[in-house]
C-alpha cells in the first residue's frame, strides 16, 4: 500500500512546491513626478516609440541577421532538445535486435556423431528488448524534467533580453550617428561663416582699416572649424560600421531618416507600475526561471538517497533452424526487477545535495540583485530623461543668445565701435553652444531609448 501511494505521488519526501519569492516593490519609481499610471512605454512595441521609417528598418534587418540573436535562438534549440533528453528517461525503452548466424561443423568434431557428415546449420535469433524502464517512484526523474523546461523557458527569455538589447544598441547608435551629422553640418555653416569674416577682414586690412593681428585672429577662427570636419567624417564612418555589424552586415553606408530635431517625440512616457516591471523585464523573468530550475534540482539531488527501482524484460524468436525460428518453441522471454540502494558513496550524496542548495540559493540572489538593478536603472534613467529635456530647453535660449549677441558684436566691430576680440569671441561660444545642443538633443533621445529598455520594452512584436 505504501508503495503505490509513493509511486502515485511521483515526488520527493518533503517537496514544496516552487513559489516567487516575496518581493517588496516601492509604490512608485524613484524620479517619476507623476501619480502612478497602470500603463507603461515598456509596454508600447518598438515600432510605436521609434516611429522613424529608416531606424525601423534597420531594427527589423537586425531582428533576422545580428549575431547575438541567432546565437540566443539556437540555445534556445539546444535547450529544447535536451528537455527532450531528460524526459526521454522516465518512459520504458524499446530495442529490436536481430542476427543471424550460418555456421558448418568439423567432421572432426566432437558434436558430429560418428559416421555423420557435417552439413551447414543457422542459427538466428529477433529479441525485443520490451522494458528498461526505471520507476521514478521518488521524483528524481520527473524533477529533472521540471529543470530542463525551466532553463528552456530561461532561455526564451533570454532571447527576448537580446531582442530588447538589439533595438537599444541599434536605436542608440543611429541617433548618434544623426548627432554626428548635426555636428558636421554645423562645422560646415561655421567653416563658410568664418571663411566670408576672414576675406571681409583681409579686404579691411589691405585699406588699412584692420590689423595683421585681427587677420591671423580670424584665421585661427577657421582653422578651428576646418579641423572639427575631418574629426566628425571619422566618428560617423565608425558609427556606421558599428550600426552594419548590428545589423550583421560588411562596413557600409547607412540611409538616415529626419534630422536629429525632427525626430518625434513620444505623447507621454509613464514608467507604469513597480510590481509589472517583474513580468515585463526579461533578464527578471529569466532570473526566476533559473531559481525554479535549481528548486527542482535540489530535490532530484535529494532523491538520489532513496532506492531506484529498474524493470528490463525482453521478448523474442531463438532456434537452430532457421525455418522454424518463428515457430511457438522457438519463442523466448525474459523480466528482471532491480533494485539499487546506495550503501557508501563516500558523502558523494550529502555533497551533491549541498551542491544543489549553494546553486539554489546563488540563483535566489541573481533573481533578487536583478530586480533592484531593474529599479535602479528605470530611475535612473527617469530621472535622466527629465533633467536632460531641461537641459535642452535652457541650451535652446542660450543658442538663440548667442547667434543674436554674434551677429551684433560683428556689426559693431564693423562699424568701427566695438573691438574684433569681442566678435571672435561671441563666435567661439556660439559655435560651442551649437554643438553642446545637438548632443543634449541626442542625448535626450538615448534618455528615452534607456527608459524604454529599463522597463522591458523592446521585445513585444
Amino acid at each position: 500500500m505504501i508503495t503505490v501511494l509513493l509511486f502515485g505521488s511521483g515526488s520527493v519526501v518533503g517537496q514544496k512546491k516552487y513559489q516567487r519569492p516575496e518581493v517588496k516593490t516601492p509604490d512608485t519609481f524613484r524620479g517619476e513626478t507623476t501619480s502612478p499610471d497602470p500603463n507603461s512605454i515598456g509596454d508600447l512595441k518598438w515600432f510605436e516609440v521609434f516611429k522613424d521609417p529608416e531606424l525601423q528598418k534597420l531594427i527589423q534587418t537586425a531582428f533576422v541577421q545580428n549575431y547575438d540573436l541567432r546565437k540566443a535562438i539556437a540555445r534556445i534549440d539546444a535547450e529544447r532538445a535536451n528537455v527532450g533528453l531528460v524526459r526521454s528517461n522516465q518512459f520504458p525503452e524499446l530495442v529490436a535486435t536481430a542476427d543471424l548466424t550460418k555456421t558448418r561443423l568439423s567432421n572432426n568434431g566432437g558434436a558430429v556423431g560418428a559416421g555423420q557428415k557435417a552439413k551447414p546449420r543457422t542459427f538466428g535469433d529477433v529479441l525485443l528488448n520490451l522494458l528498461t524502464f526505471e520507476i521514478d517512484i521518488w521524483g528524481r526523474l520527473r524533477q529533472q524534467t521540471k529543470a530542463a523546461r525551466a532553463e528552456l523557458r530561461a532561455s526564451e527569455e533570454d532571447r527576448k533580453g537580446v531582442m530588447t538589447t538589439i533595438v537599444s544598441d541599434v536605436a542608440t547608435e543611429y541617433f548618434s550617428l544623426l548627432e554626428l551629422d548635426s555636428e558636421l553640418d554645423i562645422a560646415r555653416h561655421t567653416l563658410a561663416t568664418r571663411e566670408d569674416s576672414l576675406r571681409l577682414i583681409k579686404i579691411r586690412e589691405q585699406g588699412g582699416v584692420a590689423s595683421m593681428l585681427e587677420v591671423r585672429q580670424a584665421e585661427e577662427l577657421v582653422y578651428q572649424a576646418s579641423q572639427t570636419i575631418p574629426d566628425a567624417e571619422r566618428l560617423i564612418a565608425q558609427t556606421e560600421n558599428q550600426i552594419s555589424l548590428l545589423l550583421g552586415n560588411s562596413p557600409g553606408a547607412i540611409l538616415r531618416g529626419p534630422s536629429l530635431a525632427q525626430q518625434q517625440e513620444v505623447p507621454s512616457l509613464p514608467a507604469g507600475l513597480p510590481s509589472a516591471l517583474l513580468e515585463r523585464r526579461p533578464d527578471i523573468r529569466s532570473a526566476e526561471e533559473n531559481l525554479e530550475a535549481q528548486h527542482a534540482l535540489v530535490y532530484a539531488a535529494r532523491a538520489a538517497y532513496f532506492p531506484r527501482i529498474s524493470l528490463t524484460g525482453f521478448f523474442g524468436f531463438q532456434s537452430g533452424d532457421l525455418s522454424n525460428l518463428f515457430s511457438g518453441p522457438g519463442a523466448t522471454w525474459n523480466f528482471l526487477p532491480q533494485i539499487a540502494q546506495p550503501l557508501f558513496v563516500a558523502g558523494a550524496l550529502k555533497s551533491n545535495v549541498k551542491l544543489a542548495k549553494a546553486q539554489r540559493e546563488y540563483a535566489l540572489a541573481q533573481y533578487q540583485q536583478a530586480i533592484q538593478v531593474a529599479f535602479r536603472e528605470v530611475s535612473d534613467a527617469l530621472v535622466q530623461y527629465r533633467k536632460v529635456k531641461e537641459v535642452r530647453a535652457q541650451q535652446e535660449l542660450l543658442v538663440t543668445t548667442l547667434r543674436d549677441r554674434s551677429r551684433l558684436s560683428y556689426l559693431r566691430y564693423q562699424g568701427g565701435v566695438d573691438t574684433l576680440l569681442n566678435a571672435l569671441d561671441a563666435d567661439r561660444d556660439l559655435f560651442s553652444a551649437e554643438l553642446s545642443l545637438t548632443q543634449t538633443r541626442r542625448n535626450e533621445l538615448l534618455s528615452l531609448v534607456q527608459l524604454y529598455k529599463a522597463l522591458g520594452g523592446g521585445w513585444q512584436k
